[in-house]
């Protein structure tokens, strides 16, 4: 069973992710609403994966992802948005992460299709 920290400034959503991720296999280890939060979680709990949201209210998803990159071991990270993957041109492939996806496509299996 993987572990997962699900990364997203929205308590609705965060609640929803984890209920989702966990009834379609994952173990959610973690949560955090910001991604100063997030990195504390990330290297605390060293989980398998985060579902990282791209806009949080400090610093970005992509900066998370690239400062999580350098933890032993580095998760490997899913970005998620509202918007879609063309509204962040060359930025998600540049970003180094695992994959994207859209919010209303959130799925285990969705999650699991971008870590292969």
């Amino acid at each position: 069973m993987r572990t997962i920290v699900v990364v997203d400034d929205h308590p609705t959503f965060r609640a929803t992710a984890c209920a989702l991720l966990e009834a379609e296999g994952f173990r959610v280890v973690g949560e955090a609403a910001d991604g100063l939060s997030a990195l504390e979680v990330i290297e605390r709990l060293a989980p398998d994966v985060v579902l990282l949201d791209v806009q949080l209210p400090d610093i970005d998803g992509f900066e998370v992802a690239a400062r999580a990159a350098a933890f032993t071991p580095a998760p490997k990270i899913v970005l998620a948005s509202s918007r879609e993957e063309r509204d962040y041109g060359s930025m998600i492939a540049d970003s180094g992460v695992n994959g994207f996806i859209e919010k209303a496509e959130l799925s285990g299996d969705a999650i699991t299709a971008r870590l292969l």
